[in-house]
């Protein structure tokens, strides 16, 4: 997937940032939680310490035997209650050892303050964490603290021996103290910590974004825009030299590559600004030659024939009418582009070019053509065409002469398909020829020749109505009867003697 390359820049910070945030909290907070979990084990320490200088341990086996009803039970789990609310361990608990589990005589915890919450003597098996240690602790020494873990929660366990007058452990104080509270209170730690960084941050990648945009995003993105312009109004001159003004005036100053890439862009598009204008240039002048060559063919033709009468000039001119008035109204949009209504109006002086092999005794006969003189007259659709393949094949020039081609070739073919030369019909047609025959055939009847008068305008227009669908595309007889203004000047010009 493509992106802006300010985007790119700000995704690369932001995910860089993450990182590095990340590592750095992840560092912090292990050591956070380390230096925590030490202090508290320190506390738990402290606090069964005072507990064990407390307890008499030659109570200890009345306490076991007699339990609350023993002297000075309920001032121990007093004293032991005190201790436990001064600290901040969970529980607080005196145990005896045995080799089933360890035999609860006082325990001071969350559940129940100052009451037992485990039955007093109850034996609770050694958990997986103290097996390693349960010789240990029979022979009543001295253990290291015991993390221990459950579904709910995560404790660190600190045993101290209690010993009788003669250094015998007679039992142990032990104390628990959650991590779970600690894990809550770094949980908030990381929360306010990520708000503060967030808030940082935010302002960091503004920042960003902004420095990106102004020095490279948009400087860039402004670039690419023009030179996107640029490139598609290379047809229009105007536009090209409007352009390469608006280039200019982004006015790149940064000093650095992108003043460098500007300055080249800039010097770009002026050179090829005024080299299209030299190609354009040539190219008029080309066009020029091109349509003098085309209307000297055209005039060696019509020279030839005595009953044409600015036939030439006419068709052209009907051709123009049509094919604009196509354009108007939308049809065969995806075909009618502006160079090919140029071409079109260009190339139709050449559409009887075939004429130039007719016999002369056939092209200017007075009278009706026999069959076989108008067999040798259709004839100049296949020669037309043949002389303009040739030329396209000699010049560079096949999109130019392409519809001269067509339109000698195809401009006797009939939309229901009984023309000549092919028998092509409907829009096989090519569209050139469509258009050429509606024209050709209308001067020929609104124009005098020598084996008749000029129609009338009516009696003209009614025959190519008639002939729309069957002999003419519809669509350009349509355009044609919609055009009448601009036929009648035609006509006035060239065929004055015609009723208008």
């Amino acid at each position: 997937m493509k992106h802006p390359l300010h985007t790119k820049f700000t995704l690369f910070f932001i995910i860089t940032s993450v990182i590095l945030v990340f590592l750095t909290s992840t560092i912090a907070i292990r050591l956070y939680f380390q230096n925590s979990k030490r202090e508290r084990t320190e506390s738990a320490f402290k606090c069964v310490k005072i507990a064990a200088e407390f307890i008499d341990s030659s109570k200890v086996d009345d306490f076991i035997r007699f339990g609350k009803n023993a002297p000075g039970y309920k001032k121990t789990q007093s004293f032991l209650y005190k201790t436990w609310q001064l600290s901040s361990v969970t529980y607080l608990s005196i145990v005896k050892n045995e080799e089933a589990g360890a035999r609860f005589i006082f325990n001071i915890d969350n559940h129940e303050k100052s009451a037992i919450s485990v039955e007093f003597g109850k034996i609770i098996p050694y958990s997986k964490e103290f097996i390693p240690f349960k010789e240990d602790l029979l022979a009543g020494k001295q253990i290291p603290p015991v993390e221990t873990k459950s579904i709910f929660n995560k404790h660190i366990i600190v045993s101290y021996p209690i010993l009788d007058n003669e250094g015998k452990c007679v039992c142990y104080v032990v104390a628990g103290t959650s991590l779970s509270y600690l894990t809550r209170h770094l949980a908030r730690f990381i929360v306010k910590v990520l708000l503060i960084i967030s808030g940082f941050f935010i302002v960091i990648i503004s920042f960003t974004i902004w420095t990106i945009g102004t020095s490279m995003s948009y400087p860039i993105s402004a670039m690419a825009t023009c030179i996107s312009l640029f490139s598609d109004s290379v047809e229009e001159q105007e536009k090209l030299d409007e352009n390469v003004r608006q280039i200019r005036t982004l006015d790149i100053q940064s000093g650095d590559e992108i003043q460098k890439l500007y300055d080249a862009i800039c010097q770009l598009t002026l050179n090829q600004t005024e080299q299209v204008r030299d190609i354009r240039r040539l190219s008029d002048s080309t066009m020029t030659m091109q349509d003098g060559l085309i209307i000297t063919m055209a005039d060696m033709v019509e020279n030839r024939d005595s009953d044409t009468g600015a036939h030439v000039q006419k068709t052209s001119a009907y051709v123009k009418i049509i094919v604009e008035g196509l354009k108007k109204k939308g049809y065969y949009a995806s075909k009618i582009t502006q160079k090919f209504m140029s071409d079109v109006v260009r190339s139709a002086p050449l559409h009887d070019v075939g004429k130039i092999n007719i016999p002369d005794n056939v092209l200017n006969k007075p009278g009706k053509l026999t069959d076989e003189e108008f067999a040798i007259m259709k004839t100049h659709t296949t020669a037309g065409k043949q002389i303009l393949e040739k030329a396209i094949s000699t010049v560079q020039g096949e999109n130019y002469l392409k519809e001269a081609r067509n339109m000698a070739a195809y401009h006797h073919e009939r939309w229901d398909g009984k023309g000549y030369p092919e028998g092509l019909h409907g829009e096989v047609i090519p569209l050139s020829a469509r258009i050429m025959a509606v024209a050709d055939v209308f001067d020929a009847l609104a124009s005098p020749r020598v084996y008749k008068p000029a129609f009338p305008l009516e009696k003209a227009l009614a025959i190519l109505q008639e002939g729309a669908g069957s002999q003419f595309d519809p669509k350009c007889v349509e355009v044609f009867m919609e055009s009448l203004s601009e036929v009648k000047v035609i006509l006035k010009k060239y065929n004055p003697t015609t009723q208008t």
